[in-house]
């Protein structure tokens, strides 16, 4: 029986999703891309007609209306909505699927629309009326969260009796050419480059300023990058899933000419959340300087380089001390040729198609909110194998093996 898939969102992740649906379409059936602005997902579609030789269906929903999303799913009559839009529209969207009864998949945890804060506990909320509703909502199916999650649940399965530290690494080797320009959504990307860091240690959080850890860590493929402590979604979970864990922290590696524009930008009042009054207008800085910026699901051509994403992990296996790095190395102009996206929108893409892959196959699937390390990662490891993001695992002597600076 042929199912239903409802994409909501068309930016650059989003059109990866829906060219990679519909390059397993036995499995997702009918493909609907929907946006605020459906000439977006018109494109898209266009797009995978000629490569792909697959039609999906568009349509324009206000992912803020609950009563526009509920109305679209009931249309096409999904099966799983794959939510691929902002940050700030995920509660809606669970709700409308709630409303529904009808699966839902993220890949990135709610943020406050009036406050830089993203967190998972108005999510977690929501599970007794996804079990009362007898659907799953899978959230964080992106790389980071998501494959990072299920690294973690691998080594945990596989090469651990018990985990002790987890180091996460994000590399982005990729040059677009621009002076300034993020990979993805500038408002969130500004927003979680500029807050405070966090990492978690002996059951605590611990609290440092933005950027104020650096470490140079030597990334296989790619070579010594300096990489920033930042706090990042998928350990908000990972402690509470991850046995015996005493440390977790999260590095992503920044340029210098990134960091000077991004400062540069913050001292002016250009990254504000708050609205301002300019010329008898109320605007809110961060988001005309989205406006002025380049459009990151247009960098897909110009970008060369690679992206190194993964975990290093140590703990006791047989009672002998262990350190393992299981990580993914992709192509930017690799994932442009196959999907039209750079490798940051591809890394994210691909893993919320495998995500809604298992839903719909019914190899990861029970009613209520789930993480992703909370399912079995060996379907998911296969899948990665599969769909274009192959992964490596070595042995290193200690955690601080791939450390330049130590």
């Amino acid at each position: 029986m042929s199912k239903n898939t409802l994409i909501i969102g068309a930016g650059g992740v989003g059109n990866v999703v829906a060219f990679k649906c519909a390059m397993n379409a036995d499995t997702f059936g009918n493909i609907t891309l929907a946006s605020r602005t459906k000439s977006k997902c018109d494109d898209i579609a266009k797009n995978i007609k000629e490569k792909v030789g697959v039609e999906i269906n568009t349509a324009k929903v206000d992912a803020d209306s609950v009563e526009e999303l509920v109305q679209l799913i009931k249309q096409v009559n999904a099966d799983i909505v794959i939510n691929v839009a902002l940050p700030y529209q995920d509660l809606t969207i669970m709700d409308a699927c709630i409303e529904c009864g009808v699966d839902y998949l993220d890949t990135a945890n709610y943020e406050h629309p009036d406050e830089a804060k993203f967190e998972y506990k108005l999510q977690w909320a929501k599970d007794n009326a996804f079990k009362e509703a007898n659907i799953m909502g899978l959230l964080g199916s992106g790389f980071d969260p998501g494959v990072t999650n299920v690294f973690c649940a691998y080594a945990q399965k596989h090469y651990f009796d018990e985990i002790e530290t987890i180091d996460i690494l994000d590399c982005n080797a990729g040059d677009h050419g621009y002076p300034f320009a993020t990979n993805f959504n500038p408002e969130i990307n500004l927003r979680e480059v500029s807050a405070n860091g966090r990492y978690w240690e002996e059951g605590k959080w611990i609290t440092t300023k933005p950027m104020e850890i650096k470490q140079v860590w030597d990334y296989p493929e790619i070579g010594p990058k300096d990489s920033y402590l930042l706090y990042h979604e998928e350990m908000e979970s990972l402690v509470k899933h991850i046995k015996g864990l005493k440390r977790i922290r999260f590095f992503m590696t920044f340029g210098e000419s990134y960091l000077t524009h991004m400062k540069c930008l913050e001292n002016v009042g250009m990254l504000g959340i708050e609205p301002v009054e300019h010329n008898g207008c109320k605007i809110v800085p961060i988001e005309f300087l989205k406006t002025l910026l380049p459009d990151p699901a247009t960098l897909g051509p110009r970008t060369k380089g690679k992206t190194n994403i993964g975990v290093v992990v140590t703990g006791f296996k047989d009672g002998k001390k262990k350190t393992i790095y299981i990580y993914q190395v992709s192509d930017h102009q690799k994932c442009y040729q196959e999907v039209m996206s750079q490798a940051v929108s591809y890394t994210t893409g691909v893993p919320a198609m495998i995500g809604a892959k298992l839903m719909l196959e019914g190899i990861w699937h029970k009613s209520g909110v789930y993480n992703m390390e909370q399912f079995d990662p060996d379907p998911f490891m296969e899948e990665l194998n599969k769909q274009g993001l192959p992964w490596n695992i070595i042995e290193l002597d200690s955690p601080d093996a791939l450390r330049v600076d130590k």
